[in-house]
């Protein structure tokens, strides 16, 4: 691939996010109606490919279960305000009253509450009783103190989540999580990331992880870009795991690890361009926080905005546009893409002429 000089002593590959590609309309078309945007990853099947990130602002165990019962998935951060309080809406409540830059040294302060296993095992209870999939998140970092408390609970899904996750890290400090053993030893399915590039998302693939998740530092609420430098644009680091995805299915005889674009994706439209680079599903976060049930009343912010030694996440605020039914389905009452994601997916999908998310990974892109 083409690398563009940056100066004499470092070259750069051009990379493209969801707002520099559109999706090439086909020769046919067919009726929304007869298009399916089911997907499947491990024994659990889904109507709509669409998982919830676990942040505090828009997972709860009630949005969870409500996300479930519309088809998706919903995860919850196992290290948030829900396993350290037994009940955290008064503080969310004052999170979202807080004014400017208060924001992030209170948030701090909520936050630095223990983890308490107890509640671990109670949320992951209330979620399965629900009769929904249950899925939970928890960091590299603390994945080993929590996760047999997890597991033994009843979760369904394991979500390792990070800015950037590593099949390879390496600490003088203490011993690293081994995420192959860590993988191999569980009995559900693992779901791993963030990684942005072809190489890291094939070494995740190798731990044996049902699914990995592309992208870090894209989210709205992250800052991740200004205070670190790391950025990579979505729609290219997309199709650079997708092409990982293409040689580990060859490498590996036949097992098809799950693409699951995470950041960026704010509209109906960026949610198509994700599935059209090589996606499965994508997992979102602000579009749910613009739903009338979001435990954030209308605030936005993530694991990285409550970091006690370096935040590179803010608390965002978001207009509120309709329910979550109304988000994921309509109908919708604005024209920004923010409302009706599936109804607009299934849109796209028609008007190219495909009716299966996998046949919707060939469509043709261009560069605008």
């Amino acid at each position: 691939m083409t690398e563009i000089e940056i100066g004499r002593g470092k070259r750069a590959r051009r990379a493209y996010a969801f707002d520099d590609i559109a999706i090439v309309p086909s020769r046919r078309t067919r009726d929304p109606e007869e298009v399916s945007v089911a997907w499947q990853i491990d024994a659990y099947r889904f109507e709509i490919p669409v998982v919830a990130a676990p942040m505090d602002s828009v997972m709860s165990p009630d949005t969870a279960i409500a996300l479930g019962r519309a088809g998706g998935l919903g995860v919850l951060d196992l290290e948030g305000l829900w396993t350290r309080y037994d009940d955290p809406t008064s503080l969310l409540a004052e999170v979202a009253g807080l004014q400017g830059t208060a924001a992030t040294a209170r948030l701090q302060e909520i936050y630095s509450e223990p983890v308490k296993a107890e509640l671990i095992t109670e949320r992951v209870n209330q979620m399965r009783d629900a009769g929904v999939t249950v899925a939970g998140s928890l960091s590299p970092q603390r994945t080993k103190e929590f996760a047999k408390t997890v597991v033994d609970a009843g979760v369904d899904m394991f979500v390792i989540r990070g800015t950037t996750v590593s099949a390879e890290h390496v600490s003088s400090q203490a011993e690293p999580l081994n995420l192959k053993e860590f993988i191999y030893e569980l009995d559900v399915p693992v779901i791993v990331g963030g990684c942005a590039t072809y190489q890291a998302s094939l070494h995740l693939m190798r731990t044996g992880a049902a699914g990995v998740l592309v992208g870090f530092g894209g989210g709205a609420a992250h800052t991740t870009r200004t205070v670190l430098g790391l950025s990579v644009p979505m729609a290219s680091a997309v199709a650079d795991v997708a092409a990982a995805r293409r040689d580990y299915l060859d490498e590996s005889g036949g097992r098809y690890v799950h693409v699951i674009a995470d950041g960026s994706i704010g509209t109906s439209g960026d949610l198509a361009k994700a599935i059209a680079c090589g996606a499965d599903a994508v997992m979102v976060g602000s579009p749910f926080a613009r739903a009338s049930e979001a435990p954030g009343h209308g605030f936005h912010w993530g694991a990285e905005a409550w970091h006690p030694q370096l935040p590179r996440g803010q608390r965002v605020a978001f207009d509120t546009v309709g329910t979550l039914d109304e988000v994921l389905f309509g109908p919708s009452s604005v024209a920004d893409g923010t409302m009706n994601l599936v109804g607009a997916l299934r849109r796209a999908m028609a008007t190219t002429g495909y009716t299966e998310l996998k046949e919707f990974q060939r469509v043709q892109v261009v560069v605008l």
